[in-house]
């Protein structure tokens, strides 16, 4: 049978016996890395920032967000991220997309954790225009990813002209030698409601289709890794038609992703919950060049949702839930309302 070297031998065992068919008899050493996204809700400095709407997130604020609350947070999700993937491989995420961050100060503060600081993280990060501050940002290991360029694409909507959201970061490099692309998104929210909002998310959908177009109109056998807090689920129309993410078992177009979470959430298991029902907006696609069966490069190999009991409320009416830094104003010493995502990503060695 063939083996991950970096995997630990249990875990080993329970991905050959879900994994792919093309793993043959013979005995062959894999690399594994792990490439993740997490949504961590809020991660605010204490700071009033001019022309920012950040005032709960300040001492005087109604949140009282004050700096043990914030170097908490800190610690909470430096121990989070630095779990994520640790099953598979020891290094944790090689990459990581981070949606909810306000500066390029509060991931310097969370790359220097005790719990991330072997691990020796970079940053890619653009000030975007949302009207509360948050961005989107990158962590990646250099010892796995090397950053040839950089773009934050800004998603503006005709007769709209004031409104701002999150923009879109592009980061383009080498993992291991490899050229691969990843796209970092948080798209329009529900708020209004799902109807309402929904032009808001199809143009975010088709701003990401046009960043994906233009690399695969250079290279159509692009490496392409598409990430993000979609506000939708993997059937809704602006992931499943616009930004055509779709499950590997469909009819799959030219230049169509693959959504490695179709089918985990067809099988009820979400990143989140509102009103006990489940979504799945913590998304990872791919292109279909890193799905191909041969192994002699880096290929898609498992998608995760990464929801171990410490990161769920352990009781009450939310029991099960991600368990929230805060919720309702009151601090409750948690992590996120999102659960991370993450997959695996092999090569033959």
């Amino acid at each position: 049978m063939k083996r991950f070297s970096s995997l630990f031998p249990l875990v080993a065992l329970l991905l050959f016996a879900f994994g792919n068919s093309s793993f043959s008899q013979e005995k062959k050493d894999y690399s594994v890395a792990c490439v993740a996204f997490y949504n961590i809700e809020n991660l605010f400095d204490t700071i009033d920032t001019p022309d920012v709407n950040d005032f709960e997130f300040t001492p005087e604020g109604p949140n009282k967000w004050n700096s043990k609350k914030y170097w908490d947070k800190i610690a909470n999700i430096s121990k989070v991220i630095a779990q994520i993937g640790t099953e598979h491989t020891p290094h944790g995420p090689a990459i990581i997309g981070l949606s909810e961050i306000e500066n390029r100060s509060v991931l310097e503060d969370l790359v220097e954790a005790e719990s991330l600081k072997s691990r020796n993280y970079q940053i890619v990060h653009f000030d975007g225009p949302d009207r509360r501050g948050v961005d989107v940002a990158l962590f990646y290991q250099p010892s796995y990813f090397t950053v040839t360029n950089s773009k934050s694409y800004r998603l503006t909507i005709p007769d709209r002209d004031n409104f701002y959201t999150r923009d879109q970061l592009l980061v383009s490099g080498e993992f291991k030698g490899e050229p691969m692309h990843i796209i970092v998104n948080h798209w329009p929210s529900r708020s209004g409601g799902e109807s309402k909002s929904r032009p808001l998310r199809n143009a975010a959908a088709a701003l990401s289709r046009h960043i994906i177009d233009s690399i695969q109109s250079v290279d159509p056998n692009a490496k392409i890794i598409h990430m993000g807090d979609l506000n939708d689920n993997p059937d809704n129309e602006s992931v499943y038609e616009i930004l055509r993410s779709k499950p590997n078992s469909s009819k799959l177009g030219e230049g169509d992703l693959v959504n490695s979470f179709y089918d985990m959430y067809k099988k009820g298991i979400g990143t989140l919950a509102y009103r006990d029902t489940w979504s799945l907006f913590d998304i990872i696609s791919v292109s279909q060049p890193l799905v191909e069966k041969d192994f002699s490069t880096y290929r898609y190999y498992r998608s995760f949702v990464f929801n171990k009991p410490f990161l769920q409320q352990q009781s009450g009416r939310f029991k099960g839930y991600p368990f929230r830094m805060l919720a309702g104003g009151q601090y409750l010493g948690g992590y996120s309302d999102h659960f991370p995502t993450y997959i695996l990503i092999v090569k033959e060695k």
